[in-house]
């Protein structure tokens, strides 16, 4: 077994503070999005990948990678989501295997409702709080971290 390299008091600092600031911005998002819309953070984002996909539409699998989420996860929200009329799956037509889901009319137009608010929400507990360099650093270090973390786990099958 190897030597720890215990955190410093600066390196312990930025963990203490990441760590539950994390938590706070993802409960205020699905909060917001939950009271105005009814929606949780992670339909919000699944409206948000497949409106912006060619035809509205995405395998499943690419779906959950894109989302960083469990395959079972999604299935979950995405039955949630077509019981309320979001969005549909359908066979993919280049892939026996392939399910795609789709966004919906209604799906579209509840984004589209959703999008001021969730926006709003956004700027002021996280965009508004920081200056134009200091998101430009957390933007460069927090992107390599996840470039990181993606690439430890490329293959898994929990995405």
């Amino acid at each position: 077994m190897g030597h720890t390299k215990w955190l410093t008091d600066e390196e312990m600092r930025t963990w203490m503070v990441f760590i539950p600031t994390a938590t706070l911005i993802s409960r205020e998002l699905d909060q917001q999005l939950k009271e105005d819309m009814g929606l949780s953070h992670l339909q919000y984002e699944i409206l948000i990948h497949l409106n912006a996909a060619e035809h509205g539409a995405m395998r499943m699998t690419e779906l959950a990678e894109r989302l960083i989420n469990s395959k079972s996860g999604l299935t979950y929200q995405i039955g949630q989501m077509e019981k309320s009329g979001l969005v549909k799956r359908r066979p993919c037509e280049w892939s026996k295997s392939g399910i795609l889901a789709e966004i919906t009319d209604e799906g579209r137009a509840t984004l589209e409702r959703a999008a001021p608010g969730h926006v709003e929400k956004v700027r002021e507990i996280l965009i508004d709080v920081l200056t134009p360099e200091e998101r430009a650093v957390i933007t460069a270090g927090l992107g390599r971290v996840r470039d990181r973390l993606i690439e430890r786990n490329q293959g898994e099958t929990c995405w």
